[in-house]
C-alpha cells in the first residue's frame, strides 16, 4: 500500500510567506487507526498527523509520508512531492485602455500577475494625489472590496484625466502582492473643477521658450505633473518652478501634462513637444481640442521667424497644402479633419501633433420626442384638411371653393389618371430620416356620375421636415513614489 500527499492549494509556484497544507492520503482507508510519519522528519511533531499546515512557508522543499497501523505494519514511503518557493514577489502589471479618453467612454482596466500563476483576486484602486508626502494614496474603486475573480474592470462614463492602481490576493490566510504602478487615463477635455493652460497656448515649443503652465480650478493647492517619453513622472519642482497655481518651466522635456489638487482633482491633459532651437521648425498647433465647426489656423515658424512663407503642410502624412500662403486655414472644423499635423519649410520638417476635435451635442438627440410629437400634430392636422375636402365634395357647399384654394391642390387630368377612382386613402412613410412625408393620399368621397372626371382624383401631398446636417532621469528629489508603503490593503 502506498500513500499520496497532496498539497492544497495545488499551485505549482508557491511565494515565501505563503501558506500551504500537506495532506497525507491512504486509498484503502486512512483514518484514526493510522499514523503518520513524514519526510523531512521536521514534521514528526506527536502526535504524528494526516495533515500538516505550513504557515508563511520560506524554503522549496520535498514532501512524503506513510502510514503505521499498530506496531507491525508500515506502507510504502509516498511518492515525493515538491514545492518550490520563490523569494521574489508577484508583480501586477496593471494596463488602461484606452489611455487617451474620449468622454463618457467605457475604460477597461486589466491586472497581469508575473510571472503567471494562478488562483489571484484582483482589487482595484483610483489613485488620490497627496501633495505633502509627495505620493499618492489609493482608494478602493466599487465593487472592489472583497476582489474580483476576473482581472478586468471595466469604468463606465468616464469623463476626466485619473490615475489606477491595481493588485491581487489569494490563499487563507490571504497572501497580497505589491501594488502596480500608477497607471494614467488621460483626457485633453477640459474638466469643469480643474483645468491646465499652456502660454503660449501651442502644442510645439523650443528649448529657449519660456513656457508657462497653470491651473485652475476649484482648489488653492496645485501642483503640475509630467509624465515623460521614458514613462517616469514628475513634479513641477523638478523641473520648473511652482509660484502658485502656476509652473514656469526651467528645463523642457517632451512629455504629457496635467495639474493635481490636494482635494484629488486632476485637470484635463496636454501635450507638449520640445524642439531643439538649431534643428529646425515648429508647427504651431492649438494645445487643447478645437470644437467641431469652429474655425483655426495652423502656421510653420523657426526660432528667429514667427511665420513662413511657402509652407507644406500635412496631414496624417498625407499633403494638405502648398501654395505659398503661411497658414493652413479651417473655417469649419470637422471630425475628418482631427488627426496628426506637420510642416515644412525649406526642407526642415517639423515634428507632428494631434488636434483633437470634440463634436458639439446634437439638439436632435435630445429634442427628437418634440420633434416627433409635432410632425404627429401636423400630420393630424393634414389629415383633418383632407377629411374636410372630402366632405366638401359630397356637399357641394360654395364655401369649398374657399378650401381648395387654401388647400393649393393641382388637380390632375383624366389623362393622367391611373388609379382607380373607388381606391382608398393611403396613408405611408410617416416618419422617412430626418423628414416626415406624408405621400399618396388619393381621392376620397362621392364618385358618382355628378362629379366631374378629374376632380380630386389623385391627390398627393408631401411635408418634409428636414433636420440640421451632421455635418528618466530622475533630476531630483521631486519624482513621485508610486509604492506607497503606507497605504492600506483591502
Amino acid at each position: 500500500m502506498k500513500p499520496t500527499v497532496v498539497l492544497q492549494p495545488s499551485w505549482t509556484l508557491i511565494y515565501r510567506g505563503e501558506t500551504i497544507t500537506a495532506r497525507c492520503e491512504i486509498q484503502e482507508g486512512g483514518g484514526t487507526q493510522w499514523t503518520y510519519e513524514w519526510r523531512p522528519t521536521r514534521l514528526n511533531r506527536p502526535p504524528s498527523s494526516r495533515e500538516h499546515r505550513i504557515i508563511r512557508v520560506t524554503d522549496s522543499g520535498d514532501y512524503s509520508c506513510r502510514g503505521r497501523r499498530d506496531d507491525f505494519y508500515l506502507t510504502q514511503w509516498s511518492d515525493v512531492v515538491s514545492v518550490t518557493v520563490s523569494a521574489d514577489k508577484p508583480r501586477p502589471v496593471l494596463s488602461v485602455s484606452p489611455s487617451w479618453l474620449s468622454p463618457g467612454s467605457s475604460v477597461t482596466l486589466r491586472c497581469e500577475i508575473k510571472p503567471p500563476s494562478a488562483g489571484w483576486r484582483f482589487y482595484w484602486y483610483k489613485a488620490v494625489p497627496d501633495l505633502l508626502n509627495n505620493r499618492y494614496s489609493y482608494d478602493l474603486l466599487p465593487g472592489s472590496t472583497a476582489g474580483t475573480e476576473h482581472d478586468s474592470y471595466i469604468i463606465h462614463g468616464q469623463t476626466h484625466t485619473a490615475g489606477y492602481v491595481c493588485r491581487a490576493g489569494r490563499g487563507d490566510p490571504e497572501y497580497h502582492t505589491d501594488y502596480s504602478e500608477v497607471k494614467f487615463l488621460w483626457s485633453a477635455d477640459v474638466h469643469p473643477a480643474a483645468s491646465l493652460t499652456v502660454n503660449p497656448d501651442r502644442v510645439q515649443h523650443f528649448t529657449s521658450d519660456s513656457v508657462s503652465l497653470n491651473c485652475g480650478g476649484n482648489s488653492a493647492e496645485w501642483r503640475v505633473m509630467r509624465f515623460t517619453e521614458t514613462h517616469h513622472l514628475f513634479r513641477c519642482s523638478s523641473w520648473g518652478r511652482m509660484t502658485g497655481s502656476s509652473c514656469n518651466m526651467k528645463w523642457y522635456h517632451s512629455g504629457v501634462y496635467w495639474c493635481e489638487s490636494g482635494s484629488g482633482e486632476f485637470s484635463n491633459t496636454v501635450n507638449i513637444t520640445v524642439q531643439n532651437d538649431d534643428d529646425g521648425v515648429i508647427l504651431v498647433s492649438p494645445v487643447h481640442p478645437v470644437t467641431e465647426g469652429a474655425s483655426v489656423s495652423l502656421s510653420c515658424r523657426l526660432r528667429e521667424q514667427n511665420t513662413l512663407s511657402s509652407v507644406s503642410f500635412y496631414h496624417n502624412d498625407k499633403l494638405l497644402q502648398h501654395d505659398g500662403r503661411e497658414e493652413l486655414n479651417i473655417s469649419a472644423v470637422s471630425q475628418s479633419d482631427e488627426g496628426f499635423y506637420k510642416c515644412q519649410h525649406a526642407g526642415k520638417t517639423s515634428q507632428q501633433s494631434w488636434m483633437s476635435v470634440t463634436a458639439v451635442s446634437r439638439p436632435e438627440s435630445s429634442s427628437f420626442p418634440v420633434l416627433l410629437m409635432v410632425r404627429s400634430v401636423i400630420g393630424i392636422i393634414l389629415l383633418i384638411f383632407l377629411l374636410l375636402l372630402c366632405l366638401c365634395k359630397r356637399s357641394k357647399d360654395p364655401s369649398c371653393n374657399r378650401l381648395n384654394q387654401i388647400l393649393n391642390i393641382d388637380r390632375v387630368s383624366a389623362t393622367q389618371q391611373s388609379v382607380n377612382e373607388n381606391e382608398t386613402q393611403v396613408y405611408s412613410s410617416l416618419l422617412h430620416g430626418d423628414a416626415a412625408v406624408y405621400e399618396s393620399i388619393r381621392g376620397c368621397g362621392n364618385t358618382g356620375s355628378d362629379a366631374p372626371a378629374d376632380e380630386y382624383s389623385n391627390v398627393t401631398s408631401h411635408l418634409n421636415l428636414k433636420g440640421r446636417d451632421k455635418s528618466r532621469r530622475h533630476e531630483s528629489s521631486d519624482y513621485i513614489n508610486v509604492h506607497p508603503e503606507s497605504a492600506t490593503g483591502p
